[in-house]
């Protein structure tokens, strides 16, 4: 529910924004933090079962937060429509992620509650989440776990039976459930078995290798999407009471991520356009245990899981000349004596030491390297060496645990990582920033909700390891199920809308007018080749080190080449088929337009926390300086239109139950 109260006015980086004109109403129930979702699921309202069959719901994408809560919201008995960009949901991106999945079990008995998980998550996000929801998510991860065992996850399991924990970046305790270095796919699987479950028993329709590329409202509410089938290249229309997006974050604005090449922020950036707000853009995660860029070629980059740094430990050389020895060849990183070596994260950060939250082990990595001290042939790589842990636990031990991202590794860089430590060096990983959602997981337009990496909601300034898992799943399962049901429960009398209304006319127009616009530029240069562009702009500026100069360099860049993609952009094929580059281009509009946003965020947001790192703004030591007598507040932006500013207004993050202390992850 939206509230305008005032005029807007102008600050000095030419974006336009409020100071706290408009109420955004984030529905977060009465009462102790520990009793909110209790209360709200006694007080909410329902559908009857009965009723649920004569309602439509539209779900976009089909990963662990879509196909969940599609199969979920089948099971229930509503009419899902499922919509997958891929061949089949199996290929979704979140069959790649690998570490592990987090939950409060408190299996080791080693202290961990749900109040440990729910404070972990809000310091690791630099206290820029929002309190209620992250309890909330703190709450049903142990739900998640017996579901999915339930599922038949093969999580890993202790020799008499129990499951396992490893920890990760960001706690002191043992809260990771995974299956090897497969945790993602693993439980996609289950996800996708629980789905075809659906499917099978017509609860849900399963459209594969479709993309929303509109939203379409009536009367003021999400209705339907335009959805073009990539096969034939056809645009089809879609009805439905409401409209559920779950296609992931916008990490590929920056050409080279962990991102599969398919992820985009296309259905979440039509959704902003037609009027939902985007919060927190700026918040970009840098995952620091990456395979280093190896040359121009590379369309991607490879994520090494950060369960590794459970036992590889990260150094560089402690002497300039020994690091440059090694960037000429002239030595290995075996013939570096221990009492040479530099274990900075242990050094600065005593308490946690190679498991520092992701923000702060990137920065770090990036600072030895700018000081001179980094190897392989760039000079922009740091090591991960299991030399120790080979020896304390035994090679066969490690290989159990890792072996296939050791495996893979291996087929990657041609090294033995078991005889030689692994390069790594940080890279685009992951969007905190997303689709502005309540409590209910609503936009601000009714009836489009937004779930998993799609929305803004649970990490803050910086994700957790293991926590985008934990999240897309407790939206599937545990969250959007009983939210949707209080927004649908007074739709049972509206009746099902034809595809034939003028809303969903105007919308098919303008896909194609963009469409043939795309067509029409016949000009000189590849999609790539832009997107390439991009990625140097958005890396260079927007990337880790974020200074205000450079950011204003970037939003005229960044608006100098979306006129050059306009004028001289070539799509070759035919609109009406498949068409690969055109799907591309299109993505990449919006990558551009995106891109321009997260720099408008990035400069009006004048402190450092988490994965906004603002060099005007950090402590002696170099550590990320908040401002929370300015800054605690989720940014909320609304589009204004065609080569307009966006307008900017703030939810104010009040929190009730922590205080807000300067992260310290040194004692």
């Amino acid at each position: 529910m939206i509230n305008k109260e005032d005029e807007t006015v102008k600050v000095e980086n030419n974006t336009t924004m409020t100071d706290n004109t408009i109420k955004l109403d984030s529905k977060i129930p009465k009462g102790p933090l520990a009793e909110k979702w209790s209360n709200y699921k006694a007080t909410q309202k329902l559908v009857n079962p009965a009723n649920k069959r004569r309602l439509d719901i539209i779900v976009v994408g089909t990963g662990l937060a879509g196909a969940s809560a599609a199969a979920s919201l089948g099971e229930l008995g509503f009419n899902v429509l499922n919509f997958c960009i891929q061949d089949s949901p199996r290929r979704a991106h979140s069959i790649a992620a690998q570490g592990g999945i987090n939950a409060a079990k408190n299996y080791q008995n080693d202290g961990d509650s749900v109040y440990r998980l729910f404070y972990d998550t809000i310091k690791g996000g630099d206290y820029r989440a929002r309190e209620a929801n992250v309890y909330r998510l703190a709450e049903v991860s142990n739900n998640i776990i017996d579901q999915c065992v339930a599922q038949g996850v093969p999580f890993a399991r202790e020799y008499g039976g129990l499951l396992d924990n490893r920890s990760f970046g960001g706690a002191q305790v043992s809260r990771t459930f995974y299956a090897r270095g497969q945790t993602g796919q693993q439980l996609l699987l289950g996800a996708y078995s629980a789905l075809s479950r659906a499917v099978n028993k017509n609860q849900v329709k399963l459209y594969t290798r479709y993309e929303m590329v509109d939203l379409v409202i009536i009367d003021g509410r999400a209705r339907g999407i335009i959805a073009r089938n990539l096969v034939t290249g056809k645009l089809e229309r879609f009805a439905a009471h409401a409209v559920v997006i779950a296609t992931g974050g916008y990490g590929n604005t920056f050409f080279l991520s962990t991102n599969a090449m398919g992820s985009n922020g296309s259905a979440a950036w039509q959704c902003y356009k037609k009027g939902a707000y985007f919060a927190n853009p700026c918040m970009a995660q840098i995952h620091p245990t990456c395979i280093p860029v190896h040359g121009e070629f590379q369309s991607k980059l490879t994520l090494m899981s950060e369960s590794l740094r459970n036992d590889g430990r990260i150094w560089v050389p402690k002497k300039l000349e020994d690091a440059k020895a090694i960037r000429e060849g002239k030595l290995r990183p075996t013939d570096i004596k221990e009492e040479d070596r530099d274990y900075y994260l242990e050094r600065r950060y005593p308490a946690f030491g190679n498991l520092v939250p992701r923000d702060v082990a990137s920065r770090a990595a990036k600072e030895r390297c700018d000081a001179g001290y980094g190897v392989g042939t760039t000079g922009l790589a740091v090591y991960l060496d299991f030399a120790d842990a080979i020896k304390r636990l035994g090679k066969d031990v490690v290989e159990a645990r890792y072996g296939n991202l050791f495996q893979m590794y291996e087929k990657i860089v041609d090294d033995n990582p078991y005889e030689t430590p692994m390069m790594i060096y940080p890279a685009i990983h992951y969007t905190m920033g997303g689709l502005w959602v309540d409590y209910e997981l609503m936009t601000s337009i009714p009836g489009l909700f937004a779930i998993g990496e799609a929305n803004f909601s649970d990490h803050g300034a910086n994700r957790l390891g293991a926590s985008a898992l934990m999240q897309g799943l407790a939206d599937g399962y545990f969250v959007l199920p009983y939210t949707i049901q209080s927004y649908l429960s007074d739709q049972i009398r509206v009746p099902r809308f034809s595809t034939d209304s003028p809303e969903f006319e105007e919308a098919e127009k303008g896909v194609n007018a963009r469409m043939d616009r795309l067509m029409s530029i016949k000009g000189t240069h590849s999609v790539d080749y832009f997107h390439k562009k991009l990625g140097h702009i958005m890396w260079d500026f927007v990337g880790m080190a974020r200074e205000a100069e450079g950011l204003k360099k970037a939003i005229g860049s960044l608006k100098e080449l979306k006129r050059e993609f306009w004028s001289d952009v070539r799509i070759p094929g035919e609109k009406n088929s498949l068409n690969v580059e055109l799907e591309k281009a299109i993505r990449l509009a919006d990558f551009i337009e995106i891109g321009e946003l997260m720099a408008h965020d990035a400069l009006d947001r004048e402190e450092s926390c988490g994965g906004h790192f603002r060099v005007e703004h950090q402590t002696e030591e170099g550590e990320a300086l908040r401002h929370d007598d300015k800054f605690a507040y989720v940014s909320c932006w609304e589009y204004q239109g065609e080569e307009k500013d966006p307008v900017m207004y703030k939810e104010p993050l009040n929190y009730e139950f922590i205080e807000r202390q300067q992260r310290n992850y040194k004692s």
